[in-house]
């Protein structure tokens, strides 16, 4: 067996899929000659390359209504271009909704300002993109007339109807999307379900197993599934009601059931790779405004993004996350080892390594 770090020597190879990891000008001399648009040149970290990579995004929104993005997030959107993913997966809250008296005309300038300042770009560099509907995207709580945010379900799912064709996904189950659907990419099978509120439908979760037990899932090497809310707080000022799921339990049911390997939220714009007994948590930071402190933590919140690499030789989904102010990679060893939510069991850190097997 290769040693990770031998594996991680050999992953620097140069290929076409490896050019932008060498960052500023070399990189952009390289996509030029690809007949790809150049991304700034900048001091980019150098993250190893496996068979197959994903970068993860999640919350990019600032305050209420607006169509802008802050600096981190356009910083943000240079890395992922840079990183050249074979898919990128987004947690959800692109947008700024679930405000009522937001317009249907101003609802759809804010997705069309996703699409050009964030979902273009990255679309530029031939990066395939699934997103997740978070709750400031198309809040799925209800109130006795239906949903609360009716408005800004029905102008999200018009937005992401027209762009579905031109995602580069490998749609598997994509009859209510953009809120539920499945996708196979290479070796990753992955369910994203409608978390969007605390509250998923039972008719969701029945769907999800049906997907996870397909033959196509069950052949594949990663099994991933993501949705907005994670299934326990992990940050201060969301450890309460209405910002986890409501039923964890079915989650890790499921995953236990279906041999998931890692579930994938945001909401609580806080990093932390956590664990539940032997299932995987990843909780992504925000790239936008408002990065929180972890619980009974007094490190400085950040806004990041995550890179999974997945190498086939090991058997190893690799996780790298990087901070986007100072474009640094954070050490897992620097988090806390664990945190204790009010509600729920003890979420344990654990390394940026996940075997496969």
């Amino acid at each position: 067996m290769i040693a990770p770090a031998a594996c991680f020597a050999m992953s620097m190879l140069l290929n076409r899929r490896h050019v932008l990891s060498l960052g500023g000008a070399a990189a952009a001399t390289l996509l030029l000659g690809r007949g790809l648009p150049p991304v700034r040149a900048r001091p980019w970290p150098t993250i190893p390359r496996g068979d197959q990579r994903l970068v993860l995004i999640s919350d990019l929104n600032a305050s209420y209504g607006s169509t802008s993005y802050i600096p981190q997030v356009h910083r943000g959107v240079e890395l992922v271009q840079a990183l050249q993913a074979d898919l990128v997966l987004c947690g959800g809250d692109m947008v700024a909704g679930q405000k009522q008296g937001l317009s249907p005309a101003h609802l759809d300038a804010m997705w069309q300002a996703f699409d050009r300042q964030v979902l273009t770009p990255i679309r530029s560099a031939a990066e395939p993109f699934a997103p997740t509907m978070g709750n400031h995207d198309a809040s799925s709580s209800r109130g006795p007339q239906g949903y609360a945010f009716r408005l800004d379900r029905e102008r999200a799912e018009r937005f992401w109807r027209s762009q579905q064709a031109s995602l580069g996904l490998n749609l598997v189950e994509a009859s209510r999307f953009p809120f539920r659907y499945s996708l196979q990419q290479g070796d990753l099978f992955a369910v994203v379900i409608d978390a969007s509120s605390a509250v998923v439908p039972e008719q969701d979760w029945s769907w999800a197993e049906a997907q996870l037990a397909s033959p196509a899932a069950r052949a594949a090497r990663l099994r991933l599934v993501m949705g907005h809310l994670p299934p326990y707080a992990l940050s201060q000022g969301r450890d309460r009601p209405g910002e986890v799921l409501h039923q964890p339990e079915r989650l890790l049911g499921l995953m236990q059931r279906q041999g998931v390997h890692l579930y994938v939220s945001g909401h609580h714009h806080a990093w932390y790779p956590g664990r539940v007994g032997s299932l995987n948590l990843l909780s992504l930071g925000p790239m936008g405004s408002g990065p929180r402190r972890l619980l009974h933590s007094e490190l400085p919140p950040l806004q990041t993004i995550t890179v999974l690499d997945l190498f086939r030789g090991q058997n190893q989904l690799v996780e790298t996350t990087v901070e986007l102010n100072g474009l640094r990679v954070r050490a897992t060893q620097d988090l806390p080892p664990s945190l204790q939510p009010s509600a729920g069991p003890l979420l344990r850190r654990r390394d940026g390594v996940i075997a496969l097997g």
